[in-house]
């Protein structure tokens, strides 16, 4: 079963298969993305300030792939609710 193949509003015990997340996001979705957006953003700064202060060059580098990744996942969330946010449902 994934994770959008029951349907939890039914009063069925038959499950629902839906062959891809729904369109529209419910405000719960939106605020739990926007604490994703927060908790990625945060740990880019830190790890940037993390690189910034370390001296050995091999850590370093771990630190400036970590920001780099937190960046680029942020950066996919926003896109994503941009491009999803416009049909949001309480």
């Amino acid at each position: 079963m994934g994770l959008f193949s029951q349907d939890y509003t039914s009063n069925t015990r038959e499950p629902i298969l839906f062959p891809e997340p729904p369109k529209a996001l419910s405000t719960k979705d939106l605020s739990f993305l926007t604490d994703m957006l927060d908790w990625n953003l945060l740990a880019a700064k830190k790890m940037r300030a993390m690189s910034k202060q370390c001296k050995m060059p091999d850590l370093k580098k771990e630190f400036e792939a970590a920001e780099q990744m937190h960046a680029k996942h942020y950066d996919k969330l926003l896109q994503f609710m941009k491009d999803n946010a416009g049909g949001a449902q309480s």
